[in-house]
Parts: structure tokens; C-alpha cells; sequence
């Protein structure tokens, strides 16, 4: 069985069990939602169209989670005006899982879960992982990460806060690394532009 449905704009065509992404709904995670606009449903060979919607038909989901989207880059440039903007944009979104349908004459429900075995607990990283929590503690006397170019008082208290706080630690980092801080920092291009992984590297060689 399925169903198209109208939410934040945009239609959808679902059936019980599926997992989507649609525009915030105002509502939080783990509370059962309510879609009315219902264009159209069916099963088999039946279908019942709506005039614009059915009657009485309505999907059910639960709201899996509210989050953003990565982030879009936004650049306008204007050639000989010595203009250039630059910007970036992350879409809210909220992801729900259909639990049943119902209208037309016809009702679904999604099949109950079985609960998979609680994994194992990973092994805990020691050094740069892309998940912008690299160490829970200096490892000994923090380093003075102003000494690279472009790293300032307020840029510094960031990195820590984010757990950088050696340069071996920026002399690591990976592509994902990389774009992880830039995100949180809102400076993109900067690490690469003023070689941060270079600088980092020859600092950390010079205190061994």
C-alpha cells in the first residue's frame, strides 16, 4: 500500500515502514505526527485520487529526528567590480518514519521491528577522528597555536574548545578534519589557504 502526501510544499509518495527527510514540522523527536494531506492512495490496481485530497485519509509517522542538512556554499562573484560574497546555508529538516496509512477504504501498518543487539563499544580514538571531539584533555602543556598564521586569541579558544590543542594534532588532520573545524569555525578555505597542516607540522618538529 502506498500514499502521496503533501508536507512543507513538496509531495511524497510513502508506504508504512518508509524513512524520509521533510521540512521542520514543529514537532519533537520520538512524537507521533499526523499527515492529512493525502492527494492520494492505493494498492494493487486501486487507486483513489484526490479532489485535491481524500476524505478522511490521513498517515501516521514518528519523528525520528530534527537536524541540518551539510552545508551549501553560497559564492557571488562579479568580474572587474572587485565584488565577491560569500556565504553558506544549512536547511533544517526532520526525518520521520511512516507507522500506518488510512483512507479509501484501505488501511496499513508498518511491520513491527525486531531490536538488533546492542553493539560493542568502540575502541577510543587517539588522535584526530572528523568528529570534532579529538581529546578530552591536553596531553601535557597545550601548545600556543597562535604561533600559525591566521590563528588568533578568539580562533584559538575555538580549537579548544573543540579539543585541538597540539599542533601534531592540526599536523594530522584529514580532509573530513578539515572541513569538520571549518564548518564549526564558519571560516572555509582558511586551513588550506594558510597552510595550517604545514605550519603545524614544522612547529611540531621544532618542540621535539
Amino acid at each position: 500500500m502506498y500514499a502521496v502526501v503533501k508536507t512543507g510544499g513538496k509531495q511524497y509518495r510513502v508506504s508504512p515502514g518508509d524513512t524520509l527527510r521533510v521540512e521542520l514540522l514543529g514537532a519533537n523527536e520520538g512524537d507521533e505526527i499526523t499527515l492529512d494531506q493525502v492527494l492520494m492512495m492505493g494498492e494493487g490496481e486501486s487507486v483513489t485520487i484526490g479532489t485535491p485530497t481524500i476524505e478522511n485519509a490521513s498517515v501516521s509517522a514518528k519523528v525520528l529526528q530534527n537536524g541540518r542538512d551539510k552545508k551549501v556554499r553560497i559564492i557571488k562573484f562579479r568580474r572587474r567590480k572587485h565584488h565577491r560574497k560569500q556565504m553558506g546555508h544549512r536547511q533544517h529538516f526532520c526525518e520521520i518514519e511512516i507507522t500506518g496509512m488510512n483512507g479509501a477504504g484501505l488501511s496499513a501498518s508498518a511491520p513491527a521491528k525486531t531490536e538488533a543487539p546492542a553493539p560493542a563499544p568502540a575502541a577510543k580514538p587517539s588522535g584526530p577522528t572528523g568528529t570534532l571531539k579529538f581529546m578530552d584533555a591536553p596531553d601535557g602543556d597545550k601548545d600556543d597555536l597562535k604561533e600559525i598564521s591566521g590563528v588568533g586569541p578568539v580562533l584559538e579558544e575555538t580549537l579548544n574548545g573543540l579539543g585541538i590543542y597540539h599542533f601534531r594534532q592540526i599536523a594530522a588532520f584529514t580532509a573530513e578534519d578539515i572541513e569538520a573545524v571549518e564548518n564549526e569555525t564558519n571560516f572555509p578555505g582558511r586551513i588550506e589557504r594558510d597552510d595550517w597542516l604545514g605550519q603545524a607540522k614544522k612547529l611540531a618538529e621544532g618542540k621535539s
